[in-house]
């Protein structure tokens, strides 16, 4: 089997979290279902093609601090796309990874 689930390689957590996604100069407002120090998962939403660079911002709940980062389009399914973080620096890393913690206990 090559579903998504064997892909993973960090946990993910439940979210209800929106994420600016940037790609050729067009501005998109994207609702992510689940996260995770690797990536997100965008829902309720038509995808961008696989492949596609995106630049993503956003703010994690309850921190007044924006993550900056690249993105990549992974996966995508008929109202859903999953992006991976590309150009993560160490410390948005260990932000995600203490929500993730935290949200896993």
């Amino acid at each position: 089997m090559t579903g998504g689930m064997e892909k993973r390689r960090q946990q993910r957590v439940l979210v209800d979290l929106w994420i600016e996604v940037e790609r050729d100069g067009e501005l998109y407002f994207q609702r992510a279902s689940n996260l995770s120090v690797g990536g997100a998962y965008f829902t309720q939403t038509i995808p961008l093609p696989l492949g596609s660079q995106v630049t993503l911002k956003f703010q994690l709940p309850n921190e007044s601090h924006e993550i900056r980062c690249k993105g990549e389009i992974v996966n995508a399914k008929e109202l859903g796309m999953g992006v991976h973080f590309v150009e993560l620096t160490a410390g948005d890393r260990t932000r995600i990874d203490k929500l993730v913690t935290k949200l896993t206990r």
